[in-house]
């Protein structure tokens, strides 16, 4: 049993002292699960944290099985807790790079001997430890993938994977923290089955932190609501999440879009294939087209290569066979290949990864005017020239260009690779002298609701949906004709994600921007999107209205966790 009492916490910050959990008490009992819900910033995961032991906390108690730990216990409480909880958090796929069974194989390792290490066959207990390895995997339906390396593992089967390493360490209670975030609703499905079973299974106390009402609806006994570090609501899910929801704003309506195609997508493939395993992705025959104006949503079960084909719509990625062409001034540009024309159609794109974050150093304000610096009119020009002075060929300044688009660690060892630093791009895209980023803010913060405060702040000093709001802006601060999105706002409340979806049909609607998504977040997609593009088995399966589409989809998986979607949980 949980028992939680008085906890309170402060933290220091830019602004000085910031209460962020205040006299947070429940109890959960053996076999129970709580559901915890909240917005964006109002201390959910700090809570979960504290639980793990990995934060300090000011005042109360946290007692696991009639063993109480308070905060001047120090280390040695720290230590219990971390001992006799694990801890699930969201958007963390910190995976070692090998098999997956061999994840497994280490964390039970770290139980026996105290740090994560993989030994070698012939160690005495290795037979045992793989033995015990796959029945973890098969507790979490990964055992066919057991030879898989993690990193050829969709975002779904990553987090199943980090909950299997959860289990080996056979905790007293167990912490989950958006544990389905990047699961499509196949995946959903099965990781909250495999909750529901380990509740039986485990008899233990099991705490879900969520932004998506329906997966604590599913799986719940009761629920806490959590307001800026308060308890706001407890007790019965329905009555928790009707309370919470009666927050949310109105949808704001999807605007028009044109007949004229802008994006051709032709008989793209791609294959994965790894040693001792097989085929694990097989994209073959893709062929789509995106209308400008239109907001396209690319949906799917995990694994089925949605963000391998957004990666090579945005030319980040090179098809093995077919072509992806873009309009440029009456001419078709292909993305996939090199170029003298390329960089500039890069110039007019926009990206955000799934592991989409701004830099704590730097003020939003900087952010957006190193945006600018790369993709300002004449900026291509200059670099060209400067390129030829440093001895740089035209195709790497090509490779240079992208990797700004690209995730931060690609980027580094691209970078790398090249034999350069990230100095080259002050050498190449220099200061520009008097630069009015408000300017070129401002039309884009009116249009995202942000407060133009914001620009002199840093990340750590806004709120999390600001946060969002705010690498939105710092993509469109440069007008760019397409905004290209992989699943970055799955980790959104559903109210930040309200605000977020209607700055987005406003920022379409005001600019005219195509947008091409990847979500596995059906609600979203049936709100934001004028059509979708199902993805399964390698091939485009269907294509249409986003909401005939995506319930066409749901209805395929046979998933139960869904329900009546959010708009069926509020009372009118």
């Amino acid at each position: 049993m949980l028992k939680v009492k008085g906890i309170s916490k402060i933290y220091d910050s830019p602004c000085g002292k910031k209460q962020v959990l205040e006299d947070i008490s429940f109890t959960v009992q053996n076999g129970e699960i709580l559901g915890i819900t909240g917005k964006s910033g109002s201390g959910k995961s700090t809570l979960l944290k504290i639980l793990r032991g990995i934060e300090t906390f000011d005042s109360g108690t946290i007692e696991i099985d009639e063993t109480a730990i308070s905060p001047d216990m120090g280390q040695t409480g720290q230590r219990f807790l971390m001992s006799n909880s694990a801890l699930h958090l969201q958007r963390n796929f910190s995976l070692w790079s090998g098999k997956a069974v061999e994840n497994i194989i280490r964390r039970l390792y770290y139980a026996r001997e105290g740090y994560e290490a993989l030994p070698d066959n012939d160690h005495p207990l290795y037979d045992e430890m793989y033995e015990e390895a796959m029945a973890y995997l098969g507790i979490v339906g990964l055992k066919e993938k057991a030879l898989h390396f993690s990193g050829a593992l969709s975002g779904g089967e990553k987090q199943r994977l980090i909950l299997a390493r959860q289990l080996a360490s056979r905790p007293s209670v167990l912490l989950l923290d958006e544990p389905v975030t990047m699961a499509g609703p196949d995946s959903k499905q099965q990781i909250l089955d495999i909750i529901l079973l380990l509740k039986e299974k485990l008899n233990i106390p099991i705490l879900v932190v969520s932004h998506l009402p329906e997966i604590l609806s599913y799986l719940a006994d009761d629920m806490l609501c959590i307001d800026e570090g308060k308890i706001v609501a407890s007790g019965d899910s329905g009555q928790v999440l009707d309370k919470f929801l009666h927050g949310m704003a109105d949808k704001k309506p999807l605007g028009t879009f044109s007949e004229e195609v802008c994006v051709r997508a032709e008989n793209l493939a791609k294959r994965y294939s790894l040693w001792r395993v097989g085929e694990v992705l097989d994209l073959k025959d893709i062929s789509l087209s995106v209308n400008r104006g239109e907001i396209l949503g690319l949906i799917g079960p995990s694994g089925s290569g949605k963000t391998t084909l957004l990666r090579m719509l945005a030319g980040l990625l090179e098809p093995q066979s077919g072509r992806v062409l873009y309009s440029l001034e009456d001419n078709w540009i292909d993305i996939s290949r090199f170029s003298p024309q390329r960089m500039e159609m890069r110039r007019r794109m926009s990206i955000m990864h799934q592991e989409f974050t701004l830099s704590p150093h730097s003020t939003i304000g900087q952010h957006i005017a190193f945006k600018l610096r790369l993709k300002r009119q004449g900026a291509i020009e200059h670099a060209r020239q400067k390129a030829e002075e440093l001895g740089i060929s035209e195709k790497m300044l090509d490779t240079i260009y992208q990797l700004p688009d690209m995730a931060e660690a690609e980027k580094e060892q691209s970078l790398s690779k090249m034999g350069l630093t990230p100095q080259v791009y002050l050498e190449l895209f220099p200061a520009w002298p008097q630069l009015d980023v408000a300017k070129y803010a401002e039309p884009v913060f009116d249009a995202l609701d942000l407060s133009p405060d914001i620009l002199e702040k840093k990340p750590a000093q806004i709120s999390g949906g600001e946060h969002v709001r705010s690498y939105i802006a710092v993509s469109l601060a440069t007008s760019p004709d397409i905004l290209m999105l992989d699943e970055p706002f799955g980790d959104l409340d559903p109210i930040t994600l309200r605000d977020v979806t209607n700055s987005l049909k406003e920022i379409n609607r005001r600019f005219g921007t195509t947008i091409v998504f990847v979500s596995h977040h059906m609600d979203f997609v049936k709100e934001v999107a004028h059509r979708a593009v199902l993805l399964s088995g390698g091939s485009v399966i269907e294509e249409g209205d986003a909401r005939q589409v995506c319930d066409k989809f749901i209805e395929s998986t046979g998933v139960t966790y869904i329900g009546k979607g959010i708009d069926g949980m509020i009372s009118k």
